[in-house]
């Protein structure tokens, strides 16, 4: 099977760009706004040679993952838009719980269900199975004419093969013991984007995608480190805010409010981030 959008997301006018390999789909879905596309297109591929993570990490797509990018065309706030990581992480839980049937993956997994998600959210943009990194979500950008820019949605998911040579634990859907390709999880991801975009209603809906967040969020409550240029901040995760940014609760009762930085949870929390 091919990729293909879900009928809900062609009948919005989305559009689908399919590769069986590319450099990046973040970057060519960019180059496709600057030579004038309008937006609303998907471009995919099962895998990349140069895709890239936060801070300029590098982002292995070996064959059979998932790479899949959005190209939003917008005359709107920067800043708002920056708050369609969330949107695109929970599309992404959403997708994953229509496609992994429940009682058909890793024990760990499946116990999870029944006092939490199957699926997290870690902030800003991650998506876990039993606390290990699953997916990861990159948002870029590039200024337009007229007033316009395009963000770049990008959506990476490890389904046949996750890194073993990482700081923090990863894994993928076929370690987990499901058996999803990636055309399958993509036309989960382009309807459950539909539904979560129109709930986000270009940031007027941000409030309904912030509570639903924090219905997923992995570590709510817990002990946690983050580390913002060199420095780190411990304390519990306390909420996100209106803004989607993170809040800690210092041991003395202060809050504090982060816009960017990398989150650790518990033991390495403990340990002081390192």
């Amino acid at each position: 099977m091919g990729f293909t959008l879900a009928p809900t997301a062609a009948s919005q006018g989305f559009r689908l760009e399919a590769h069986d390999s590319v450099g990046s789909t973040n970057a060519l879905a960019l180059e496709h706004a600057r030579a004038g596309d309008p937006g609303k297109l998907w471009v995919v591929s099962k895998k990349q040679e140069s895709g890239r993570g936060r801070r300029g990490r590098v982002w292995a797509t070996p064959e059979g993952n998932l790479a899949a990018t959005l190209l939003v065309v917008t005359e709107g706030d920067l800043r708002m838009a920056a708050t369609l990581g969330f949107v695109a992480g929970l599309a992404l839980a959403d997708a994953l719980d229509a496609v992994v049937p429940k009682g058909r993956i890793a024990v760990a997994l499946d116990g999870a269900a029944a006092g939490r998600n199957r699926f997290e959210l870690k902030w800003p943009n991650d998506v876990l199975a039993s606390g290990a990194k699953l997916s990861g979500i990159l948002l870029e950008s590039t200024l337009l004419d007229g007033n316009r820019f395009a963000v770049a949605v990008g959506i990476g998911v490890n389904v046949v093969a996750h890194p073993q040579d990482l700081p923090y634990p990863a894994t993928s859907l076929k370690a987990l013991g499901a058996t999803c390709d990636a055309e399958t999880l993509f036309l989960a991801l382009s309807d459950a984007w539909s539904e979560n975009a129109r709930l986000w209603a270009d940031g007027r809906g941000l409030n309904a995608i912030r509570q639903r967040w924090l219905e997923r969020a992995a570590g709510l409550g817990g002990e946690v480190a983050v580390r913002i240029d060199g420095d780190v901040v411990r304390g519990i995760f306390e909420t996100i805010d209106e803004d989607c940014r993170f809040v800690i609760r210092e041991s003395g009762g202060r809050l504090i409010t982060v816009a960017a930085g990398d989150v650790h949870f518990g033991a390495v929390a403990s340990a002081g981030a390192q």
